[in-house]
């Protein structure tokens, strides 16, 4: 009775036990299967992201090729992108990804460097036209949608939620921001809590958000009765957003002071004003002269012209206030200094895009520089540097010693150093087949018929099967490698094991045969289990067999290697070079970035000194690679001499002068020849030092002059840090720079001013200046006869085409007084264009034009001389050695200068003074005729003896 009780009260308790056992294992699986519900859901979520953004990139790839192609329709080109955005959302949503992403990955990808020149503003202008002619009709489609829905729904509750939704945004917003602050902090310096309270009053974008409201019904699980309530909602609340978040921001910004113009930019903006006031009065001034205007009321021109510089007093930043008055502190040259960075950042920018608008610097090179930029602008007191681009761009990255390894482990067959002697004809046919290329061939040959063996080695099941045909084919190629090695020795001998290589085989060699000997030991002692593990173990390193394969594919991966590292250096030296553009563009505008001198002065000398370690990058990047430099150089070349003929072909079909059809047909050439850039040699063969005379200008590329220079000239070698000249000592002679780069250091050029005229002039600054391949060294101080006023050292190996000073005076003699003429001609060009840009910026002078076009000539005047200078026929007149006095108010101007335009007649003060003359349309009579004619058949040269005395002088 007692054991039934039992039983049955076992039953029971297992009965009971069931339900609770079947319950524990609902709930595990169903914990199971939300796991795997979530994990599905992380995954899919990540793939859709990914997908988008690789999708999305892809695309703009695509939109970025449309947009640069050079002979496709503007127009065309942009309602097609502008589509392909559309198709771009519906084909990925269609896809089950988001659209948003890939659109926001298109939008990332593309800037104002993927156009064509001048698209932007075509692009701008369609989307301003398209976006407000969509916007009408979302607000208008969605207003009839409404307006046919039923009014019962809509009620005074209706009122209440659209209210309750616009406060639950708003804050939201505000949430979201309060989240987002420490990213925003940390990208910007500027930001802070006045800018978080503007942010979060910014509001929503009505259209976006009207395109995205049927979603909201689609993704419910309940489904309204009235779904046009969810567009209802979202028109109401953007409206209220346009209406209340618009004025709530603007309210928000004058309260907390974020409209007030700082008062360091209220200076620049008033520098700007004051010099663009200036070039108008320059302008009124000098049409004033002109007869066909002598009429017109200029009182009344100067009235109207006059620009006000007045800024409202809501925007006016405020200091402090005191005695009920606002008193504005005058900023600290902290300030300016940190406003004028700024300034300086945002001229580089538009430098960049310029250069490459221009052709200069490739789109790579912009995009690279352009975010370098971007990337130090919000780091306080920083100014970009060439040293931080570099860094940015990790140009010397690890190939080139990727590259120097492989170069090491190159397989190299030397003959000159084993050709056999004597009459052994075993040594002699043993010299020709172990040199032979099928002999190197045979053995790449012998490792790649293994692959099979190795392969049924090291599967178990087909080992056993094929135990002594392993064996046997092991033998086999072991008698090979010893054969082939055997060769090698017989010829090579000692020097057998001086190249890597053959110590790799004799070392496969040796292991190979210490695996025969193992497995013929097992076969004899089959039981001893240490001797069966090392044998297995030496098995395994029968894979080694496959080393020497290397040697086949290190060719190709030098090759690979030297294509890379030469793409990093043509890129760096193109972004150097942009660089340096930027800080000559900066330099040029810095007086209107600043408004103090103390300022002006330091930004001077910081932007110079930028300058100088760019150049000097320059140099280095041209020392180590000369081939990839020059195909660079000759590449830019080529491209800004077609955008010039561009340029022209535009003004000649905008004036009539050429016919549409024609126009087209040049145009559709000179696209072309740009396209075939593309293709263009990564590196070309740097000249012979022979063929750099032609690099001399003012030997004007003539056979007579490069003979006669080339017969006496002379090949100069420097080491690091070898001193080519100094300052004090007498010249030797000039040196062309072939290869490498040096280093000027000099006090203030005098310019043959005397030291009394210079005592206004006397600074302590040192110049230092990088000279590099193409270079001349010492050709003011051979013209003169003078002290060199530099000390040249050298900054790497350098090489030097060297033309002695007695050589140099022997050609001013036989082709006297040309030479001597374009020598100064050049030196004048140089001089000018370093110190007076800014009146050059539209004169496009080059020696060649100079040359050809008599576009400019030097005058030459002596200590007395007298020269009239006649405005009607002459544009600008510089002087550019020397110093002159005006004649009719008795004004010194010392070299560097451009003489004014009430300056009629000069006198030459110095024992020596050269004005550069720039000339108007008429040509002027009874100067120097700079051009010379001269054929390869006869030649009008003469000695100084011979000739007549002329208008040059030359200081003996």
């Amino acid at each position: 009775m007692h054991m039934m009780e039992v039983h049955r009260a076992t039953e029971r308790s297992v009965s009971l036990g069931r339900p609770r056992w079947r319950r524990r294992r609902r709930k595990g699986e169903q914990a199971q299967h939300g796991e795997a519900k979530e994990l599905h859901i992380i995954i899919d979520f990540s793939l859709s992201i990914l997908g988008s953004i690789v999708f999305g990139y892809w695309c703009s790839r695509i939109i970025e090729l449309i947009l640069t192609d050079l002979f496709s329709n503007t127009l065309t080109n942009v309602i097609l992108c502008i589509s392909m955005v559309y198709m771009i959302f519906y084909i990925v949503e269609f896809l089950k990804m988001s659209g948003m992403v890939a659109l926001v990955t298109v939008g990332l990808r593309l800037d104002s460097l993927s156009f064509k020149p001048k698209m932007e503003l075509i692009i701008i202008k369609f989307l301003t036209m398209f976006s407000s002619v969509f916007q009408h009709m979302i607000y208008t489609f969605f207003g009839i949608v409404i307006g046919c829905g039923k009014p019962t729904y809509f009620r005074f509750h209706t009122i209440i939620f659209t209210l309750i939704l616009f406060v639950t945004l708003n804050f939201v917003r505000l949430f979201t921001v309060v989240l987002v602050s420490p990213i925003l902090m940390h990208s910007t310096y500027n930001y802070n809590w006045k800018w978080g309270v503007v942010i979060a009053w910014s509001g929503i974008k009505g259209i976006f958000s009207l395109l995205l409201a049927p979603e909201i019904y689609n993704l419910a699980e309940q489904k309204n009765k009235v779904p046009e309530m969810f567009i209802l909602y979202v028109q109401a609340i953007s409206l209220m957003t346009m209406g209340i978040n618009s004025n709530m921001m603007t309210y928000l910004a004058r309260k907390l002071g974020m409209c007030a113009i700082s008062l360091p930019r209220q200076m620049a903006m008033r520098n700007a004003i004051i010099h663009i006031q200036e070039i108008m009065q320059n302008t009124i001034t000098l049409s004033k002269t002109e007869k066909i205007l002598t009429n017109v009321n200029w009182t009344l021109v100067e009235e109207k012209t006059t620009i006000k510089y007045s800024i409202p007093s809501s925007a006016c930043q405020l200091s402090h206030v005191s005695s009920g008055e606002e008193q504005q502190e005058s900023p600290t040259d902290e300030v300016l200094i940190e406003e004028a960075r700024l300034h300086v950042a945002i001229i580089q920018m538009s430098s960049f895009e310029k250069q490459c608008q221009d052709g200069i610097l490739d789109i790579k090179a912009a995009r690279i520089l352009i975010g370098a930029t971007k990337s130090y602008c919000p780091i306080q007191g920083k100014f970009m540097t060439i040293h931080d681009v570099s860094t940015y761009v990790k140009a010397r990255s690890w190939l080139i010693k990727f590259k120097k390894i492989l170069t090491v482990l190159e397989y190299r067959k030397d003959k000159a150093q084993f050709i056999p002697y004597g009459k052994n004809k075993f040594l002699k046919f043993t010299y020709h087949l172990v040199f032979s290329d099928e002999f190197e061939y045979t053995g790449h040959i012998i490792s790649l018929i293994y692959i099979y063996p190795i392969i049924i080695h090291l599967w178990p099941v087909a080992r056993e099967l094929n135990v002594l045909a392993l064996i046997i084919v092991n033998y086999y190629i072991m008698f090979l490698y010893a054969l082939q090695s055997a060769l090698k020795i017989i010829i090579l001998k000692r020097k057998y094991f001086h190249q890597h290589w053959n110590t790799v085989e004799f070392l496969i060699l040796i292991i190979g045969i210490v695996d025969i000997l193992c497995v013929y030991f097992v076969k004899l002692r089959p039981d001893n289990i240490i001797l069966i593990q090392f044998t297995v173990i030496i098995g395994y390193l029968r894979l080694i067999r496959f080393v020497p394969l290397i040697k086949i594919i290190i060719p190709l991966l030098i090759n690979i290697a030297d294509v890379q590292i030469k793409k990093r250096l043509s890129l760096m030296y193109s972004i150097t070079k942009g660089y340096v553009k930027s800080q000559e563009d900066a330099k040029f505008l810095v007086k209107q970035i600043s408004g103090r001198g103390s300022i002006y002065q330091k930004l001077y000398e910081i932007l110079d000194t930028n300058k100088r370690d760019a150049i000097r990058e320059l140099g280095l990047i041209e020392h180590e690679g000369r081939d990839v430099v020059i195909a660079l150089k000759t590449r830019q070349a080529i491209q800004t001499v077609i955008t010039k003929s561009l340029k022209h072909l535009s003004f000649l079909w905008s004036r009539g002068i050429i016919d549409k059809h024609e126009g087209v047909e040049m145009n559709k050439v000179l696209l072309s020849k740009i396209k075939m850039l593309d293709s263009f040699p990564m590196a070309i063969p740097p000249p012979t030092p022979d063929n750099y005379l032609h690099k001399i200008v003012w030997l004007e590329n003539k056979e007579v002059l490069i003979k006669f220079f080339k017969e006496r000239a002379k090949l100069a070698y420097f080491d690091y840090g070898d001193v080519i000249c100094r300052e004090g000592e007498m010249p030797q002679g000039i040196y062309l720079i072939i290869s490498g780069m040096a280093i000027l250091h000099s006090p203030p050029p005098s310019f043959g001013i005397s030291h009394t005229l210079q005592a206004d002039r006397t600074s302590q600054t040192m110049f230092t200046e990088y000279c590099t391949c193409g270079d001349v060294i010492g050709e003011l101080s051979c013209l003169l006869k003078r002290e060199i006023e530099c000390t040249a050292i050298c900054e790497t190996i350098l090489q030097a085409c060297f033309i002695s000073l007695e050589d140099l005076y022997e050609g001013f003699d036989v082709f006297w007084p040309f030479l001597e003429y374009k020598i100064w001609l050049k030196l004048a060009l140089m001089i000018a264009h370093q110190y007076c840009e800014s009146a050059l910026l539209n004169e496009d002078l080059t020696f060649e034009k100079c040359v050809s076009l008599n576009a400019a000539y030097v005058e030459t005047l002596s200590s007395c001389n007298e020269m009239t200078i006649n405005y009607a026929i002459m544009k600008l007149v510089i002087v550019v050695y020397g110093s002159v006095i005006d004649t009719n108010t008795e004004v010194s101007y010392l070299a560097p200068c451009i003489l004014p335009k009430t300056c009629e007649q000069v006198q030459g003060t110095s024992d020596l003074s050269k004005l550069l003359v720039v000339q108007g349309s008429q040509p002027v009579k009874g100067t120097v005729n700079t051009s010379p004619h001269m054929t390869n058949r006869e030649y009008n040269w003469k000695r100084k003896e011979e000739s007549e005395a002329g208008l040059h002088y030359r200081k003996r």
